[in-house]
């Protein structure tokens, strides 16, 4: 299949629309505030961040030590990963002595992060 076969497949023929249907999803899209859902997106679309969250995943808490040797990485490169996942609301944090402890902010995050993981393997595997 050439590079045109693939376009077609994948766009309408002819142009026509459901103008009830547009109008009425179009303003439930434009209701809805997807910047900060769209920042998230944006932030484990970074391998070495969502490999951080799946290691959250899999321990309640990490602290950043932990964090650096599993995604084999200095404090400073791993800080700057979980400072961000922490300002988008993926992560928290807590001080404990010289320790800093990162986990997964809630559930929501979670079910995110086990869904796209499934999701990915099972795309993978479709190939």
């Amino acid at each position: 299949m050439n590079k045109e076969e693939k376009h077609a497949e994948d766009t309408c023929e002819i142009f026509c629309f459901d103008e009830a249907k547009v109008k009425r999803v179009r303003s439930v899209v434009e209701d809805v505030k997807l910047t900060t859902a769209a920042n998230i997106f944006k932030a484990l679309a970074d391998q070495t961040r969502l490999k951080i969250a799946y290691a959250l995943l899999k321990e309640d808490e990490l602290c950043v030590c932990d964090v650096a040797n599993i995604i084999d990485a200095s404090t400073a490169t791993t800080s700057h990963h979980l400072r961000h996942l922490r300002k988008l609301g993926i992560a928290r944090s807590r001080k404990e002595g010289k320790l800093v402890f990162y986990a997964l902010d809630d559930e929501h995050v979670k079910m995110l992060v086990t869904t796209a993981v499934v999701h990915g393997n099972e795309v993978d595997n479709r190939e």
